[in-house]
């Protein structure tokens, strides 16, 4: 076969998972180029908090991660998961040294009350010596964590003298006639580029929450992206080529949002990030949530502060009615009173993007200015804006002001902590619609992240990492996806090397 460029690892994509498997080739000895089809680095990553799940206990790890996955991963792809979870100080140590970086590890349980959710931690990266994250990547915004994180990642890259090809999107794989794959078509300045690979190509290149056509045939309702336009599935579109399987098509790591006024705005705007909590933990005192949600007769139909809001916030909206043909819960519609509206900022616009921006003002009244948010005198008067039943959303707003005056959700069990009566006029409303942040679906993948078929035999030369083919296949685990993106990698690109990752890895500690 004919190339333009050979090398040894191939990466593709340019967020944290292809970070860091280029990192982990360049380190081995390999030579590597990393490519991505966006003009700018980052991915969803960007836009993250930052903080990579790990564990103090490997078996803790696997208990908790067989749990969360629910039967829907093998065993052997979980250990080797929760070993990795063992070890990711170690690596992220190891990169903050380049940039000066302060690593803070704290403990934070697992989200669900599973066996091991007690040895469960975050690393992540604290302050970097004269980073601003505003000025660096003016066309990032996030939790600043995922921020920082990259700067990391990026000053390694830079430090490691790696070649990286922006806006250079992946096309197709290429095999060669035993059915390896050797490479890829790319595209660059408007020429088509062939780039093979020695070892094996690395798809790090995310999920596809960006592509419509794949979103309408694998998840159970309408969702909006959260941040970044990029995912839009390229990874498991070229894997299906070279006969890929699939899993965990359906599972989505989101919650629910507004709609931006401006109708070509990309993004859905995720609401205020509030403190997640563990049915088997004392809960902090902190966590009123200001808001109820209702569908489009003016009804209450969910607990609105579950346990992991940011994961499953927006499973009881995908309800289908039968009878009327429809999603009576798409869109709902979110209100609060003006001791909510003085509360905090009720949402937090995130994007990795060029050309789209958002801000969210601190009070919330920019955004009752844009017409975003409606604002009246009373609770029919909120109705009539929102073109909810007048009878029907005073009966539930009444409802509810009596739970919290109790103390109690009887209806759908929220968290007493969490409730905050609508009694204090002016009253304000807006439709929200679901929100995913990134997919887990993807590429079937084994213990190495080596890509798999349909007959569960690996493809020879093709491995994943990071959010593209995720472990997680039924609950997510906070940080889950940021702990994939170096344990995938790292594990990925060992063996592309002929190199046992667990020995390795081991030696390096």
């Amino acid at each position: 076969m004919e190339f333009d460029r050979v090398t040894d690892i191939l990466v593709v994509g340019y967020g944290f998972a292809g970070g860091v498997a280029a990192l982990e080739a360049h380190d081995l000895g390999a030579e590597v180029l990393l490519i991505e089809k966006m003009p700018h680095g980052g991915g969803i990553s960007i836009c993250s908090g930052g903080g990579c799940r790990t564990a103090k206990s490997a078996a803790s790890a696997f208990s908790y991660l067989r749990k969360t996955c629910n039967g829907t991963t093998p065993d052997r792809v979980l250990e080797a998961f929760a070993d990795g979870m063992t070890r990711i100080d170690d690596w992220m140590a190891a990169y903050a040294a380049t940039s000066g970086a302060k690593l803070l590890v704290v403990e934070y349980p697992g989200n669900y009350p599973f066996p091991g959710f007690e040895d469960l931690g975050f690393t992540m990266y604290g302050e970097l010596p004269n980073f601003d994250q505003f000025s660096y990547y003016p066309h990032a915004r996030g939790l600043r964590g995922g921020a920082r994180h990259f700067k990391v990642i990026e000053d390694n890259i830079a430090a490691r003298g790696i070649e990286v090809r922006l806006g250079c999107p992946a096309r197709r794989l290429l095999t060669d006639g035993q059915g390896r794959v050797a490479g890829l078509e790319a595209e660059e300045g408007g020429r088509v580029l062939r780039i093979g690979a020695r070892k094996g190509v690395v798809l790090a290149c995310g999920g596809f929450e960006a592509a419509e056509d794949l979103k309408a045939q694998f998840l159970p309702g309408p969702i909006m992206p959260a941040a970044f336009r990029g995912s839009t599935g390229d990874g498991i579109r070229m894997a299906q080529k070279v006969g890929a399987a699939l899993w965990h098509m359906w599972n989505v790591h989101g919650t629910y949002g507004f709609r931006h006024p401006d109708p070509d705005y990309p993004f859905g705007l995720r609401l205020a990030r509030l403190p997640d909590w563990n049915p088997a933990l004392e809960r902090r005192h902190d966590m009123r949530m200001a808001w109820i949600v209702v569908d489009g007769d003016g009804q209450r139909y969910m607990d609105e502060f579950p346990p992991y809001m940011q994961d499953t916030g927006h499973r009881p909206m995908d309800f289908y009615d039968t009878g009327k043909g429809g999603y009576p819960r798409i869109p709902s519609y979110l209100l609060f009173d003006e001791a909510g509206r003085a509360l905090y900022p009720m949402a937090i616009p995130s994007f990795n993007d060029t050309e789209a921006r958002a801000g969210w003002s601190a009070d919330n009244l920019a955004e009752v200015e844009t017409g975003l948010l409606k604002r009246a005198d009373t609770i029919e008067g909120l109705a009539r804006a929102l073109g909810l039943p007048e009878a029907g959303l005073a009966a539930s707003v009444a409802a509810w002001n009596r739970s919290c005056k109790e103390g109690r959700d009887a209806a759908f069990g929220r968290i007493p902590e969490s409730m905050m009566p609508l009694a204090t006029p002016p009253y304000y409303g807006a439709p929200v619609w679901p929100i995913v942040s990134n997919t887990q679906g993807g590429p079937v993948h084994d213990e190495h992240w080596r890509v798999l078929d349909a007959f569960g035999a690996p493809i020879p030369g093709l491995y994943e990492a990071g959010e593209l083919g995720g472990i997680f296949g039924f609950l997510y685990l906070a940080g889950g996806n940021l702990a994939e993106c170096y344990i995938g990698a790292k594990r990925a690109t060992a063996h592309a090397l002929g190199l046992e990752a667990s020995t390795r890895i081991a030696a390096t500690r």
